[in-house]
C-alpha cells in the first residue's frame, strides 16, 4: 500500500528551487506535471483507478524564508535503482543542493537500503532510496 498521496515543500522562491527540483526529479524519473508562478509539481496525480500514483508540490511563499529552521523536515523519494540514487545526488549537487549523505548503503535500516541525502536550496532535507539488492 502506498501511504502518501502527495507531499508539499515550501521554499522562499522558485528561482533557486526550479532548477534543483527539475534536476533531482528528472534523475528519479518523475515528470513535471505543472509549473506555475507560485508552485511546481512532479510525479503523477492520483486519479480514480490509479491509487499507486503520488506527487510532490513545491510552493513558493515569502513566509518560507527560513522554512527549514526549527523542526527538521525530511522527505524520502523512491528510486528505481541504485544508479537513480546516484543520479539524484549528483543532479542535486550540480543544481544548488548541499550534501547531507553521499550515496551508499545504510545497513542499519536493512542490508539493501541504498540512499543519498541532500539539502535543497531552502534547507529542506530530501532523500532518495532504493531497497533492491545491487
Amino acid at each position: 500500500m502506498q501511504l502518501l498521496d502527495h507531499v508539499s515543500i515550501t521554499v522562499p522562491g522558485l528561482d533557486a528551487a526550479r532548477p534543483f527540483y527539475d534536476a533531482v526529479m528528472r534523475a528519479l524519473g518523475a515528470a513535471k506535471v505543472y509549473d506555475r508562478p507560485d508552485a511546481l509539481g512532479y510525479g503523477e496525480r492520483c486519479r480514480p483507478g490509479s491509487p499507486q500514483h503520488s506527487y510532490l508540490s513545491v510552493f513558493a511563499t515569502g513566509a518560507a524564508v527560513d522554512a527549514a529552521a526549527g523542526a527538521r523536515r525530511h522527505w524520502c523519494f523512491k528510486a528505481a535503482s541504485r544508479a537513480a540514487v546516484d543520479a539524484f545526488h549528483a543532479a542535486g549537487l550540480a543544481h544548488g543542493g548541499r550534501d547531507e549523505g553521499a550515496p551508499g548503503l545504510r545497513e542499519h535500516y536493512h542490508p539493501h537500503y541504498y540512499a543519498a541525502f541532500l539539502l535543497d536550496p531552502a534547507g529542506n532535507r530530501i532523500e532518495a532510496v532504493c531497497h533492491d539488492p545491487a
